[in-house]
């Protein structure tokens, strides 16, 4: 009974441990790729939500791009043409970027986005999905800048 309970342990211990190796394997991270789209979006979003480039800076949106924010579009030209049309009766608007982190296919951008200079403006966290060096998905959470505070701190 004893030896019986030794092997089951020492099985499970093996099984655990061959598992293990498979999770750290498969958790492993390539920070080159990661790098490399949170230069892509951070490129991307600064030309097309500052410099305001929606033609030019929509080149790295797939055709088929995926939009969860409820009132944008899917697709790229229909995205495009809903921040044309936006820039042009608001062309202050602009989305300074605070932060940025990437992990795997999914970049985080933490914005502060205003509409001219008196405007408190909006703390965005805007997410994209990254395929094949294209942005093909987004999503969004956006809360207004708040006055007073009822702390010391900042959105930012």
């Amino acid at each position: 009974m004893f030896k019986k309970t030794i092997l089951s342990v020492s099985a499970l211990l093996l099984s655990a441990s061959l598992s293990s190796g498979v999770l750290a394997q498969a958790n492993e991270r390539d920070v080159a790729a990661e790098e490399a789209n949170r230069e892509l979006v951070v490129t991307f979003y600064e030309r097309f939500f500052n410099a305001h480039e929606t033609e030019e800076a929509a080149e790295v949106i797939a055709e088929d791009y995926i939009q969860h924010n409820p009132d944008v579009p899917d697709g790229k030209e229909p995205f495009v043409s809903y921040f044309t049309g936006f820039y042009a009766d608001n062309p202050e608007s602009q989305a300074r970027i605070v932060r940025s982190a990437a992990d795997g296919d999914l970049v985080w951008l933490h914005v502060h986005s205003t509409n001219g200079e008196d405007d408190a403006g909006e703390a965005v966290v805007d997410i994209f999905r990254v395929e094949d060096g294209m942005i093909v998905e987004h999503w969004d959470v956006i809360q207004a800048v708040p006055a007073p505070f009822a702390n010391n701190n900042t959105m930012f």
